[in-house]
Protein backbone atom coordinates (compact mmCIF):
# COMPACT_ATOMS: atom_id res chain seq x y z
CA UNK A 1 0.00 0.00 0.00
CA UNK A 2 1.39 3.66 -0.85
CA UNK A 3 1.17 5.24 2.76
CA UNK A 4 2.01 8.88 1.49
CA UNK A 5 -1.46 9.97 -0.49
CA UNK A 6 -4.24 11.10 1.29
CA UNK A 7 -7.11 8.70 1.42
CA UNK A 8 -11.08 9.01 1.80
CA UNK A 9 -13.64 6.23 1.99
CA UNK A 10 -16.65 5.72 3.79
CA UNK A 11 -16.09 4.95 7.56
CA UNK A 12 -20.11 3.85 8.09
CA UNK A 13 -21.97 1.17 7.48
CA UNK A 14 -24.77 1.34 4.78
CA UNK A 15 -28.53 2.28 5.99
CA UNK A 16 -27.68 3.98 9.21
CA UNK A 17 -29.20 7.38 9.63
CA UNK A 18 -25.60 9.12 9.62
CA UNK A 19 -22.93 8.74 6.85
CA UNK A 20 -19.38 9.36 7.79
CA UNK A 21 -16.57 9.91 5.21
CA UNK A 22 -12.71 9.74 6.26
CA UNK A 23 -9.82 11.86 5.17
CA UNK A 24 -6.44 10.71 6.35
CA UNK A 25 -3.19 12.40 5.05
CA UNK A 26 -1.50 15.46 4.14
CA UNK A 27 -4.07 17.16 2.48
CA UNK A 28 -7.35 16.01 4.19
CA UNK A 29 -7.46 19.32 5.94
CA UNK A 30 -7.50 21.37 2.21
CA UNK A 31 -9.62 18.63 0.49
CA UNK A 32 -12.28 18.89 3.31
CA UNK A 33 -12.74 23.13 3.21
CA UNK A 34 -12.95 22.80 -0.51
CA UNK A 35 -16.23 21.07 -0.63
CA UNK A 36 -17.28 21.92 3.65
CA UNK A 37 -18.63 25.28 4.51
CA UNK A 38 -19.59 26.33 7.47
CA UNK A 39 -20.02 29.55 9.75
CA UNK A 40 -16.45 28.70 11.39
CA UNK A 41 -14.00 27.25 9.35
CA UNK A 42 -12.29 24.01 9.29
CA UNK A 43 -8.57 24.87 11.02
CA UNK A 44 -6.08 24.33 13.57
CA UNK A 45 -7.79 26.88 15.92
CA UNK A 46 -11.07 24.83 15.62
CA UNK A 47 -9.44 21.72 15.75
CA UNK A 48 -11.75 18.72 17.63
CA UNK A 49 -14.97 20.93 17.53
CA UNK A 50 -17.66 19.51 15.60
CA UNK A 51 -18.87 22.25 13.26
CA UNK A 52 -22.17 22.32 10.88
CA UNK A 53 -21.96 23.64 7.85
CA UNK A 54 -22.93 22.86 4.27
CA UNK A 55 -21.39 20.17 1.30
CA UNK A 56 -22.04 21.04 -1.99
CA UNK A 57 -25.30 22.52 -4.15
CA UNK A 58 -27.76 23.35 -3.01
CA UNK A 59 -25.91 22.29 0.13
CA UNK A 60 -26.46 19.42 2.01
CA UNK A 61 -25.97 19.53 6.09
CA UNK A 62 -23.25 18.09 7.50
CA UNK A 63 -21.00 18.39 10.23
CA UNK A 64 -17.01 18.37 10.17
CA UNK A 65 -14.28 17.68 12.51
CA UNK A 66 -10.10 18.32 12.00
CA UNK A 67 -7.82 16.12 14.36
CA UNK A 68 -4.46 17.15 13.66
CA UNK A 69 -2.07 14.97 13.36
CA UNK A 70 -0.42 13.46 15.64
CA UNK A 71 -3.20 12.91 17.67
CA UNK A 72 -5.57 11.01 15.34
CA UNK A 73 -6.68 7.27 14.72
CA UNK A 74 -3.74 6.98 11.70
CA UNK A 75 -1.11 9.77 13.08
CA UNK A 76 -2.18 11.64 10.24
CA UNK A 77 -4.56 14.78 9.38
CA UNK A 78 -7.71 13.44 9.70
CA UNK A 79 -11.03 15.06 8.68
CA UNK A 80 -14.17 13.41 9.16
CA UNK A 81 -17.62 14.92 7.32
CA UNK A 82 -20.95 13.47 9.09
CA UNK A 83 -23.71 13.91 6.98
CA UNK A 84 -27.32 12.45 6.66
CA UNK A 85 -27.30 8.52 5.85
CA UNK A 86 -28.72 7.28 2.76
CA UNK A 87 -27.07 5.90 0.04
CA UNK A 88 -27.04 8.89 -2.57
CA UNK A 89 -26.14 11.52 0.27
CA UNK A 90 -22.83 10.09 1.30
CA UNK A 91 -21.80 8.74 -2.36
CA UNK A 92 -21.89 12.61 -3.35
CA UNK A 93 -19.93 14.06 -0.22
CA UNK A 94 -17.11 11.00 -0.89
CA UNK A 95 -17.49 11.59 -4.91
CA UNK A 96 -16.65 15.52 -3.94
CA UNK A 97 -14.05 14.71 -1.89
CA UNK A 98 -12.27 12.55 -4.49
CA UNK A 99 -12.56 15.02 -7.02
CA UNK A 100 -10.08 17.38 -5.16
CA UNK A 101 -5.99 17.56 -5.87
CA UNK A 102 -3.63 14.52 -4.64
CA UNK A 103 -6.94 12.52 -2.86
CA UNK A 104 -7.98 8.92 -4.01
CA UNK A 105 -9.98 5.78 -2.67
CA UNK A 106 -8.84 4.14 0.62
CA UNK A 107 -7.73 0.51 0.21
CA UNK A 108 -9.60 -2.23 2.76
CA UNK A 109 -8.00 -1.81 6.42
CA UNK A 110 -5.36 0.76 5.34
CA UNK A 111 -6.93 3.56 7.89
CA UNK A 112 -6.09 0.87 10.35
CA UNK A 113 -2.73 0.42 9.28
CA UNK A 114 -1.57 3.86 8.59
CA UNK A 115 -2.42 3.65 12.85
CA UNK A 116 -0.12 0.25 12.88
CA UNK A 117 2.49 2.61 10.68
CA UNK A 118 2.55 5.74 12.56
CA UNK A 119 2.67 3.90 16.48
CA UNK A 120 -0.76 4.52 17.20
CA UNK A 121 -1.34 1.08 17.43
CA UNK A 122 1.29 -2.59 17.50
CA UNK A 123 -0.33 -4.96 15.14
CA UNK A 124 -2.03 -7.01 17.73
CA UNK A 125 -3.95 -3.98 18.40
CA UNK A 126 -4.73 -3.34 14.96
CA UNK A 127 -5.81 -6.73 14.70
CA UNK A 128 -8.05 -6.25 17.98
CA UNK A 129 -10.11 -3.74 15.17
CA UNK A 130 -10.57 -6.41 12.79
CA UNK A 131 -12.07 -8.31 15.26
CA UNK A 132 -14.20 -5.68 16.66
CA UNK A 133 -15.62 -5.33 13.25
CA UNK A 134 -16.58 -9.16 13.27
CA UNK A 135 -17.68 -9.72 16.65
CA UNK A 136 -20.30 -11.81 17.22
CA UNK A 137 -21.53 -11.66 20.71
CA UNK A 138 -20.15 -10.21 23.73
CA UNK A 139 -17.11 -11.95 24.85
CA UNK A 140 -15.95 -12.13 21.34
CA UNK A 141 -16.24 -7.79 21.87
CA UNK A 142 -14.50 -7.84 25.24
CA UNK A 143 -12.09 -10.18 23.84
CA UNK A 144 -11.41 -7.80 21.03
CA UNK A 145 -11.63 -4.58 23.22
CA UNK A 146 -9.37 -6.24 25.98
CA UNK A 147 -6.59 -6.74 22.84
CA UNK A 148 -7.02 -3.30 21.34
CA UNK A 149 -6.61 -2.00 24.94
CA UNK A 150 -3.30 -3.80 25.38
CA UNK A 151 -3.68 -6.62 27.39
CA UNK A 152 -1.91 -9.18 25.27
CA UNK A 153 0.60 -6.74 23.60
CA UNK A 154 1.62 -6.06 27.38
CA UNK A 155 1.96 -9.40 28.38
CA UNK A 156 4.03 -10.54 24.80
CA UNK A 157 6.43 -7.76 25.86
CA UNK A 158 6.60 -8.22 28.99
CA UNK A 159 8.21 -11.58 27.99
CA UNK A 160 10.40 -9.88 25.46
CA UNK A 161 11.98 -8.27 27.95
CA UNK A 162 12.72 -11.32 29.61
CA UNK A 163 13.97 -12.62 26.92
CA UNK A 164 16.36 -9.50 25.81
CA UNK A 165 17.59 -9.35 29.44
CA UNK A 166 18.67 -13.03 29.47
CA UNK A 167 19.83 -12.82 25.79
CA UNK A 168 22.08 -9.66 26.71
CA UNK A 169 23.61 -11.53 29.36
CA UNK A 170 24.92 -14.22 27.86
CA UNK A 171 26.28 -12.24 25.18
CA UNK A 172 27.87 -10.07 28.25
CA UNK A 173 29.87 -13.34 28.78
CA UNK A 174 31.14 -13.60 25.37
CA UNK A 175 32.30 -10.29 24.70
CA UNK A 176 34.21 -10.07 28.33
CA UNK A 177 35.36 -13.71 28.79
CA UNK A 178 38.85 -12.59 30.38
CA UNK A 179 37.25 -9.93 32.50
CA UNK A 180 36.68 -10.49 36.04
CA UNK A 181 33.21 -9.84 36.23
CA UNK A 182 30.64 -10.43 38.46
CA UNK A 183 28.01 -12.59 36.62
CA UNK A 184 24.29 -14.09 38.41
CA UNK A 185 25.02 -17.75 38.56
CA UNK A 186 24.00 -19.90 35.94
CA UNK A 187 21.25 -21.62 37.98
CA UNK A 188 19.19 -17.77 38.74
CA UNK A 189 19.41 -16.99 34.84
CA UNK A 190 17.31 -20.52 33.98
CA UNK A 191 14.99 -19.72 36.70
CA UNK A 192 14.48 -16.49 34.76
CA UNK A 193 14.07 -18.21 31.67
CA UNK A 194 11.73 -20.80 33.20
CA UNK A 195 9.52 -18.38 34.55
CA UNK A 196 9.82 -16.69 30.53
CA UNK A 197 8.54 -19.61 29.38
CA UNK A 198 5.36 -20.78 31.83
CA UNK A 199 4.02 -16.99 30.72
CA UNK A 200 4.49 -18.42 27.13
CA UNK A 201 2.99 -21.60 27.56
CA UNK A 202 -0.06 -19.54 29.37
CA UNK A 203 -0.58 -17.57 25.99
CA UNK A 204 -0.36 -21.07 23.27
CA UNK A 205 -2.99 -22.48 25.92
CA UNK A 206 -5.10 -19.84 25.16
CA UNK A 207 -5.50 -20.30 22.00
CA UNK A 208 -8.35 -23.16 22.29
CA UNK A 209 -10.56 -20.06 23.88
CA UNK A 210 -9.46 -18.08 21.35
CA UNK A 211 -10.69 -19.80 18.25
CA UNK A 212 -13.48 -20.54 20.08
CA UNK A 213 -14.53 -17.15 20.52
CA UNK A 214 -13.57 -15.91 17.45
CA UNK A 215 -14.58 -18.87 14.97
CA UNK A 216 -17.08 -20.08 17.08
CA UNK A 217 -18.29 -24.02 17.16
CA UNK A 218 -20.28 -26.00 14.48
CA UNK A 219 -23.30 -27.67 16.21
CA UNK A 220 -25.70 -30.29 14.63
CA UNK A 221 -28.90 -31.64 15.77
CA UNK A 222 -29.34 -35.10 15.05
CA UNK A 223 -31.85 -37.67 15.56
CA UNK A 224 -34.87 -39.71 13.99
CA UNK A 225 -37.48 -37.93 12.21
CA UNK A 226 -39.87 -35.95 14.92
CA UNK A 227 -37.76 -36.60 17.50
CA UNK A 228 -38.02 -32.57 18.20
CA UNK A 229 -35.04 -31.50 16.14
CA UNK A 230 -36.63 -28.68 14.84
CA UNK A 231 -38.37 -27.64 18.09
CA UNK A 232 -35.07 -27.61 19.83
CA UNK A 233 -33.69 -25.11 17.41
CA UNK A 234 -36.25 -22.77 17.92
CA UNK A 235 -36.12 -23.14 21.36
CA UNK A 236 -32.17 -22.27 21.26
CA UNK A 237 -32.78 -19.08 19.04
CA UNK A 238 -35.96 -17.71 20.78
CA UNK A 239 -37.71 -17.77 17.59
CA UNK A 240 -39.92 -19.73 15.17
CA UNK A 241 -37.34 -20.51 13.26
CA UNK A 242 -37.68 -23.81 11.14
CA UNK A 243 -41.09 -25.68 10.87
CA UNK A 244 -42.75 -27.72 13.67
CA UNK A 245 -44.73 -30.51 12.66
CA UNK A 246 -46.15 -34.13 14.05
CA UNK A 247 -45.84 -35.25 10.56
CA UNK A 248 -42.39 -37.41 10.79
CA UNK A 249 -40.01 -36.08 8.03
CA UNK A 250 -40.66 -32.08 7.87
CA UNK A 251 -37.32 -31.09 7.80
CA UNK A 252 -35.86 -32.31 4.21
CA UNK A 253 -32.83 -30.48 4.10
CA UNK A 254 -30.37 -28.75 6.71
CA UNK A 255 -31.43 -25.50 7.71
CA UNK A 256 -28.60 -23.35 9.22
CA UNK A 257 -28.99 -20.64 11.72
CA UNK A 258 -26.22 -18.69 13.68
CA UNK A 259 -27.12 -17.59 17.53
CA UNK A 260 -24.55 -16.78 20.52
CA UNK A 261 -24.94 -19.65 23.51
CA UNK A 262 -23.54 -19.01 26.98
CA UNK A 263 -21.61 -16.54 25.24
CA UNK A 264 -20.18 -18.70 22.77
CA UNK A 265 -20.90 -18.61 18.64
CA UNK A 266 -22.48 -21.08 17.56
CA UNK A 267 -23.79 -22.30 14.03
CA UNK A 268 -26.67 -24.40 14.50
CA UNK A 269 -27.58 -27.12 11.97
CA UNK A 270 -30.71 -28.29 11.96
CA UNK A 271 -31.03 -31.64 10.21
CA UNK A 272 -33.53 -34.38 8.26
CA UNK A 273 -34.57 -37.09 10.62
CA UNK A 274 -32.10 -40.35 9.90
CA UNK A 275 -34.42 -43.31 8.73
CA UNK A 276 -34.21 -45.72 5.82
CA UNK A 277 -35.83 -43.92 3.11
CA UNK A 278 -36.89 -44.48 -0.32
CA UNK A 279 -37.76 -40.79 -1.39
CA UNK A 280 -34.75 -39.78 -3.63
CA UNK A 281 -35.21 -35.97 -2.09
CA UNK A 282 -35.88 -37.35 1.28
CA UNK A 283 -32.52 -39.55 0.87
CA UNK A 284 -30.29 -36.64 0.01
CA UNK A 285 -31.42 -34.79 3.26
CA UNK A 286 -30.69 -37.44 5.21
CA UNK A 287 -26.98 -37.28 3.43
CA UNK A 288 -26.55 -34.47 4.17
CA UNK A 289 -27.65 -34.55 7.97
CA UNK A 290 -24.93 -36.91 7.98
CA UNK A 291 -22.50 -34.76 6.01
CA UNK A 292 -23.07 -32.18 8.68
CA UNK A 293 -23.35 -33.91 11.61
CA UNK A 294 -18.99 -34.75 10.40
CA UNK A 295 -18.57 -31.39 10.03
CA UNK A 296 -19.96 -30.21 13.60
CA UNK A 297 -18.03 -30.02 16.38
CA UNK A 298 -20.51 -31.27 19.21
CA UNK A 299 -24.05 -33.55 17.86
CA UNK A 300 -26.99 -32.53 20.00
CA UNK A 301 -28.42 -36.15 18.77
CA UNK A 302 -32.46 -36.22 20.20
CA UNK A 303 -34.00 -38.99 20.88
CA UNK A 304 -38.37 -39.43 21.53
CA UNK A 305 -38.66 -39.99 25.09
CA UNK A 306 -42.55 -40.39 24.81
CA UNK A 307 -41.91 -42.98 22.24
CA UNK A 308 -43.45 -46.64 22.50
CA UNK A 309 -40.07 -48.47 21.37
CA UNK A 310 -37.08 -46.71 23.48
CA UNK A 311 -35.48 -49.92 22.31
CA UNK A 312 -35.41 -48.78 18.71
CA UNK A 313 -34.55 -45.19 19.81
CA UNK A 314 -31.19 -46.82 21.48
CA UNK A 315 -30.87 -49.14 18.22
CA UNK A 316 -30.97 -46.04 15.71
CA UNK A 317 -28.74 -43.77 17.82
CA UNK A 318 -25.89 -47.19 17.99
CA UNK A 319 -25.98 -47.54 14.51
CA UNK A 320 -25.59 -43.70 13.76
CA UNK A 321 -22.72 -43.45 16.27
CA UNK A 322 -19.76 -43.01 13.85
CA UNK A 323 -18.33 -40.09 14.85
CA UNK A 324 -14.82 -38.89 14.28
CA UNK A 325 -13.73 -36.35 16.64
CA UNK A 326 -16.80 -34.36 17.77
CA UNK A 327 -18.22 -34.54 20.81
CA UNK A 328 -21.84 -35.89 21.72
CA UNK A 329 -24.59 -35.40 23.63
CA UNK A 330 -27.67 -37.76 23.87
CA UNK A 331 -30.56 -35.64 24.40
CA UNK A 332 -33.96 -37.14 25.60
CA UNK A 333 -36.40 -34.66 24.12
CA UNK A 334 -40.46 -35.09 25.15
CA UNK A 335 -39.87 -35.72 28.56
CA UNK A 336 -43.39 -33.34 29.08
CA UNK A 337 -45.15 -36.18 27.38
CA UNK A 338 -43.42 -38.80 29.48
CA UNK A 339 -43.51 -37.78 33.07
CA UNK A 340 -43.35 -41.22 35.01
CA UNK A 341 -41.00 -43.18 32.40
CA UNK A 342 -37.73 -44.10 33.26
CA UNK A 343 -35.14 -43.46 30.91
CA UNK A 344 -32.05 -45.65 30.23
CA UNK A 345 -28.94 -43.95 30.16
CA UNK A 346 -26.49 -44.17 27.60
CA UNK A 347 -22.74 -45.28 28.50
CA UNK A 348 -20.11 -43.36 27.51
CA UNK A 349 -22.15 -40.61 26.52
CA UNK A 350 -23.12 -37.20 28.96
CA UNK A 351 -26.97 -37.72 28.74
CA UNK A 352 -29.51 -34.69 29.33
CA UNK A 353 -33.41 -35.25 29.60
CA UNK A 354 -35.30 -32.03 28.13
CA UNK A 355 -38.42 -30.80 26.69
CA UNK A 356 -37.65 -28.48 23.98
CA UNK A 357 -41.32 -27.59 23.86
CA UNK A 358 -41.85 -26.43 27.49
CA UNK A 359 -38.39 -25.54 27.83
CA UNK A 360 -37.77 -27.76 30.84
CA UNK A 361 -34.18 -28.82 31.35
CA UNK A 362 -33.39 -26.28 28.66
CA UNK A 363 -30.60 -25.05 30.86
CA UNK A 364 -29.42 -28.18 31.86
CA UNK A 365 -28.29 -29.33 27.98
CA UNK A 366 -26.85 -25.70 27.96
CA UNK A 367 -24.78 -26.19 31.32
CA UNK A 368 -23.32 -29.70 29.81
CA UNK A 369 -23.10 -28.19 26.00
CA UNK A 370 -20.87 -25.33 27.90
CA UNK A 371 -18.99 -27.54 29.58
CA UNK A 372 -17.87 -29.89 26.57
CA UNK A 373 -16.80 -27.01 24.38
CA UNK A 374 -14.43 -25.58 27.31
CA UNK A 375 -13.02 -28.70 27.95
CA UNK A 376 -10.22 -27.80 31.48
CA UNK A 377 -9.89 -24.47 30.44
CA UNK A 378 -12.95 -23.28 32.70
CA UNK A 379 -14.92 -20.81 31.33
CA UNK A 380 -12.82 -19.47 28.74
CA UNK A 381 -14.79 -16.41 27.62
CA UNK A 382 -13.07 -14.82 30.50
CA UNK A 383 -9.72 -15.53 29.27
CA UNK A 384 -7.17 -12.13 29.62
CA UNK A 385 -5.52 -13.02 26.41
CA UNK A 386 -6.80 -15.08 23.99
CA UNK A 387 -4.48 -15.92 21.21
CA UNK A 388 -5.31 -16.35 17.56
CA UNK A 389 -3.85 -18.56 15.09
CA UNK A 390 -1.22 -16.09 13.61
CA UNK A 391 0.22 -15.22 17.26
CA UNK A 392 -0.45 -19.04 17.75
CA UNK A 393 2.07 -20.35 15.27
CA UNK A 394 4.43 -17.30 16.42
CA UNK A 395 4.42 -18.73 20.30
CA UNK A 396 5.42 -21.87 19.34
CA UNK A 397 8.46 -21.08 17.32
CA UNK A 398 9.58 -18.93 20.32
CA UNK A 399 8.79 -21.79 22.60
CA UNK A 400 10.80 -24.85 20.69
CA UNK A 401 13.40 -21.69 20.11
CA UNK A 402 13.63 -21.74 24.10
CA UNK A 403 13.76 -25.32 24.61
CA UNK A 404 17.53 -26.04 24.42
CA UNK A 405 18.61 -22.56 25.72
CA UNK A 406 18.10 -23.93 29.81
CA UNK A 407 20.66 -26.54 29.01
CA UNK A 408 22.84 -24.46 27.24
CA UNK A 409 23.07 -21.86 29.58
CA UNK A 410 24.16 -24.44 32.19
CA UNK A 411 26.53 -25.85 29.78
CA UNK A 412 28.18 -22.17 29.71
CA UNK A 413 27.59 -22.47 25.49
CA UNK A 414 27.31 -18.80 26.11
CA UNK A 415 26.82 -18.21 21.58
CA UNK A 416 24.59 -21.14 21.49
CA UNK A 417 21.89 -19.66 24.27
CA UNK A 418 22.47 -15.88 22.98
CA UNK A 419 21.34 -17.09 19.38
CA UNK A 420 18.09 -19.29 20.59
CA UNK A 421 16.75 -16.24 22.99
CA UNK A 422 17.46 -13.84 19.79
CA UNK A 423 15.36 -16.32 17.54
CA UNK A 424 12.50 -16.47 20.41
CA UNK A 425 12.93 -12.73 20.69
CA UNK A 426 12.67 -12.35 16.68
CA UNK A 427 9.21 -14.96 16.65
CA UNK A 428 7.20 -13.10 19.54
CA UNK A 429 8.18 -9.85 18.19
CA UNK A 430 6.72 -10.50 15.13
CA UNK A 431 3.34 -10.80 17.09
CA UNK A 432 3.21 -6.97 18.01
CA UNK A 433 5.08 -6.01 14.88
CA UNK A 434 8.82 -5.49 15.83
CA UNK A 435 9.35 -7.69 12.71
CA UNK A 436 6.78 -7.55 9.88
CA UNK A 437 6.86 -8.33 6.04
CA UNK A 438 4.65 -6.43 3.74
CA UNK A 439 3.07 -9.26 2.38
CA UNK A 440 2.07 -10.10 5.71
CA UNK A 441 0.60 -6.81 6.46
CA UNK A 442 -1.33 -6.60 3.37
CA UNK A 443 -3.08 -10.04 3.83
CA UNK A 444 -4.01 -8.94 7.07
CA UNK A 445 -5.29 -5.55 6.70
CA UNK A 446 -7.08 -6.61 3.52
CA UNK A 447 -9.75 -8.65 5.50
CA UNK A 448 -11.00 -5.20 6.88
CA UNK A 449 -13.55 -3.55 5.27
CA UNK A 450 -13.05 -0.13 3.24
CA UNK A 451 -13.43 3.02 5.66
CA UNK A 452 -11.59 1.39 8.55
Amino acid sequence: MNTVDTIAAVATAPGGAIGIVRISGEHALSAAQAVWHGRKSLCRENARMMLYGLIGTPGEPALAVYMPNPHSYTGEDVVELHCHGGAVTVRRTLEAVLRQKNIRSAEPGEFTMRAFINGKLDLAQAEAVGDIITATGDATLNLALRQLAGTLSNTVNDIREQLLLLASDCESRLDFPDEELEFDDSSLLVERLDSACTALRKLINSAHAGAILRQGVRVALAGKPNAGKSSLLNALLGIDRAIVSSIPGTTRDTLEERAVLRNIPVEITDTAGLRDADDEIEALGIQRAKDAMKQSQIVFYLLDASSDDLDSELKEFASNRQWNNQQLIAVWNKIDLAKERILPEIADVPCVKISARTGENLETLLDLFEKLVWQDDGNGSDTPEAVNARHLSLLQAAENALKPVAAEILAGNWELASANLRSALLESGRIVGETIEPDLLDEIFSRFCIGK
